[in-house]
């Protein structure tokens, strides 16, 4: 079907333009709301008459899409959904969670303008373009997590869709281990020059051999130390 654009279409064509659709775009999109007219005489000279009108209505939307662009673009808003440790989602978040959380952010937005081609899938920091105006748009990011500590976490750099992400924390406390918190007779063991483990006795070697990845060696008594 061809039609004349009453209003610059996104990848479409700009105001007073005559393009070719398909049918059910047109009638379910384009004429029911008011972006275009069946391309036929009558109705170009109806866009005549009216051009000054339109055009002066689609400069103040465009303003007034510029005023909320100012506002919008740059926010980060967080959303906690449940993932597994490689950051995979067991759901997603779609279009319509996105207008949903605008919306509890006073900002009132369709889905049709939530610039997302399929849902999002894994954590991490997500940029959402918002098409306020056909020749205006905010661009938005959504911090996807598994809670708003993991968010904090993503918003400072992290990236927690590694896998040892997760063990950085276990790493830690093993790093902290001491002597005292792995044998129980701690004055019997020496360490030598090596950084190994030397035992003196059979109960301090076995509690040394189930120690993390200390290497141990096993001797007689305490002359054979050194």
């Amino acid at each position: 079907m061809d039609v004349i654009l009453l209003e610059r279409v996104a990848k479409l064509g700009h105001m007073g333009e005559t393009v070719t659709v398909k049918d059910g775009y047109a009638r379910n999109f384009l004429l029911p709301q008011g972006k275009a007219l069946r391309a036929n005489k009558a109705n170009l000279a109806i866009f005549e008459a009216q051009r000054e009108q339109l055009e002066a209505r689609n400069l103040e939307r465009k303003k007034e899409a510029q005023a909320v662009a100012e506002k919008l673009s740059g926010n980060i808003y967080v959303a906690v959904r449940s993932a597994g440790e490689t950051g995979q989602l067991y759901g997603s978040v779609a279009a319509r969670d996105i207008v949903a959380t605008l919306d509890e952010n006073g900002f009132t937005i369709g889905r049709s303008q939530v610039e997302l081609n399929t849902p999002i899938k894994i954590i991490g920091l997500h940029d959402i373009t918002i098409m306020l105006h056909p020749e205006v748009e905010a661009t938005i990011t959504m911090n996807v997590a598994r809670s708003e500590d993991e968010a904090e976490r993503q918003a400072a750099g992290e990236d927690l869709t590694r896998r040892d992400a997760f063990d950085d924390e276990d790493e830690a406390e093993e790093d902290e281990l001491s002597i005292e918190d792995v044998f129980d007779n701690p004055d019997e063991v020496v360490i030598d020059e090596d950084g190994n483990v030397v035992a003196a006795d059979e109960s301090t070697a076995d509690a040394a051999d189930a120690a993390s990845d200390m290497p141990v060696e096993m001797i007689e008594d305490r002359e054979q130390i050194g």
